[in-house]
């Protein structure tokens, strides 16, 4: 199923395609895959098949909620379903079943998309690597042994491996990018406070934010605006001509893996040949705002899961839980003070960044490891973590919206990042430079 979700609400629409037929024909490949078991929690069938009825009801009265009414889409195990298990890929939460949808779900459901099950994850939303050994670890697109990126994991692999043509994952320090970038797919991630939290089990909630995992840019602003209960007509390109995009010199292009700096570096001259305005400029400001991150990002996780990892240390992955535990000495006020810096930071970002439409970047600096051989190397798998999330970390900390899209190089992303709340002024530049990728 590598058809856009925009066209299954075309088809559905018109007449063309029934939301239970459709839906019948994403479990009959679940049902016959050898790897769903390693994407899926659960998967939802009594509530999708009482939501698809719903939708051929009402499409045969004329009354369909949204353009991705009938729509099947998966949901990553942090966002709560009513009376399912949500366990956010932790032994600490299993056995938690909540008794209502979180509200994006909710939002979803109201829209009429059909939601089909939950993804593996990365435990308690930790890592950007998506290996998971308490639980499953989804298969990366591009090879069996490499890691899929996470913590979106399964969102990732269940859009992918054509089960779904959107999955709804999380980011709070690229877990939304990673896995897109690392499986050759879109992903958005939202500014946050765009859509509600609540309801979704919490890693950082100062940086927690929803994002869609999909194969182009209008599916991700139409579902994102689904769930930030907003206007989802799609934005007009804007033409490329009338784009000013400004690439960052600094830490974002250190140490790139050979595909990720070729697949970058391609993107940017085919912009630049299509008619886009490219400037080279060094944005400074990023390597300051570099070291508050193992300040700001573990202590508030810490906050949030301390006391119940002490109370069973045993239950995680070690590497998880060391993450975890690198906040447990931070003070209250070393954390207010570097909170207070990142906002002195962000002033300076946005003054640098104020006439650029977007800033461009490579999404991730590595490409997929192997999962065999980070398992085997505690060490090697904290390393790597970091190094995965670099990239897209900075522009959760400076408050920023941001696209990735496939760049010429499999498992290599194109990171398109917009302003703060500026998420239709970036789907507009998004859609021309993804039609220019494309061509």
């Amino acid at each position: 199923m590598a058809k856009r979700a925009i066209d299954y609400g075309k088809n559905i629409a018109d007449g063309s395609l029934d939301p239970m037929e459709l839906l019948s024909s994403v479990y009959e490949k679940t049902d016959a895959s050898d790897v769903a078991d390693d994407i899926f929690t659960v998967l939802t069938k009594e509530r999708a098949q009482e939501e698809a009825q719903a939708s051929r009801k009402r499409r045969r009265e004329g009354k369909l909620k949204s353009p991705l009414d009938g729509v099947p889409i998966s949901w990553k195990d942090l966002f709560d379903t009513k009376d399912i298990a949500t366990e956010a890929g932790s032994k600490l939460l299993e056995g938690r079943t909540p008794k209502k949808d979180c509200i994006a779900l909710k939002r979803a459901t109201d829209a009429g998309m059909i939601c089909i099950g939950k993804t593996h994850m990365s435990e308690l939303a930790f890592s950007g690597l998506g290996i998971n050994p308490n639980a499953k670890t989804p298969p990366n697109i591009n090879g069996d042994d490499l890691a899929p990126g996470g913590s979106s994991s399964g969102a990732g692999a269940s859009v992918a491996q054509g089960f779904v043509p959107i999955g709804v994952g999380s980011d709070t320090g690229g877990s939304v990018r990673i896995p897109a970038a690392w499986n050759n797919l879109v992903g958005l991630k939202t500014t946050h406070g765009l859509i509600p939290n609540d309801g979704v089990v919490p890693l950082c909630p100062g940086f927690d934010t929803i994002g869609p995992l999909c194969h182009n840019v209008t599916d991700a602003w139409v579902s994102t605006a689904i769930f930030a209960g907003i206007d989802f007509n799609s934005p007009e390109p804007k033409p490329i001509s009338e784009c000013k995009l400004l690439v960052n010199k600094t830490v974002t292009l250190d140490g790139l893996d050979e595909d990720q700096e070729a697949g970058f570096h391609d993107a940017v001259a085919k912009l630049g040949s299509a008619g886009a305005k490219i400037d080279f400029a060094e944005i400074d400001i990023m390597n300051d705002i570099q070291a508050l991150g193992p300040v700001l990002f573990p202590y508030e996780a810490w906050q949030e899961w301390g006391e119940k990892i002490e109370a069973q240390p045993e239950l995680m992955f070690e590497p998880i839980k060391n993450r975890f535990m690198a906040g447990k000495d931070t003070t209250h006020e070393q954390y207010e003070t570097a909170w207070q810096a990142m906002l002195e930071m962000r002033k300076v970002y946005d003054a640098q960044v104020a006439d650029y439409d977007a800033v461009l970047a490579p999404t991730i600096a590595i490409a997929p490891p192997s999962v065999t051989e980070l398992l085997n190397d505690i060490e090697l798998f904290q390393k790597t973590n970091l190094i995965a999330l670099r990239n897209t970390r900075f522009f959760n900390m400076f408050g920023s919206c941001a696209l990735t899209l496939p760049t010429s190089k499999p498992a290599s992303g194109l990171m398109v990042v917009g302003k703060p709340m500026g998420e239709k002024e970036l789907v507009s530049v998004g859609l021309s430079i993804e039609e220019i990728l494309n061509a």
